[in-house]
């Protein structure tokens, strides 16, 4: 959540949904103006990929898959020519232009149900990575949030 506050802060973003899951983020999002998105998006990798290196080689921090996680980041790493050393996002992202009301209603309800979906929870607002409670009402969201209408 930092990274997204970070580049809320410092490059632009602006932040309409999101949900964090397991494997990968779903974002409905755009800028201000200030910068151009894709570099938010190349900003915000790298900005979160550094933080987790940083978290897993600190000792101190408790995760019982360091090893195994930085062994799949390195390896993901060699085999892109792009990497020094580590990898851990994917080099592309599936954008999609919600021009319209109907279509960003589709992947607001999309994006919300996803860890209902995974069953992870019974109902959206239940997963605290999302932006779903906030939407609800049932709670105040520690991103600030650009709220679809």
């Amino acid at each position: 959540m930092n990274s997204l506050k970070y580049c809320q802060e410092q490059k632009g973003l602006e932040v309409y949904a999101y949900c964090i899951m397991p494997s990968h983020i779903h974002l409905i999002m755009g800028s201000n103006g200030d910068g151009l998105l894709a570099d938010i998006i190349r900003d915000l990798k790298s900005f979160t990929s550094r933080s987790i290196r940083k978290l897993l080689e600190d000792h101190t921090f408790p995760e019982s898959r360091r090893e195994w996680l930085m062994f799949m980041f390195q390896r993901a790493g060699k085999k892109n020519s792009n990497n020094n050393d580590y990898q851990l996002w994917q080099q592309h992202s599936h954008p999609i232009v919600l021009d319209n009301n109907f279509i960003m209603d589709q992947k607001l309800d999309y994006l919300h149900q996803n860890p209902v979906e995974a069953g992870f929870v019974t109902h959206a607002e239940a997963w605290q990575y999302s932006s779903a409670a906030a939407y609800a009402g049932e709670r105040k969201d520690f991103i600030e949030l650009l709220y679809v209408e």
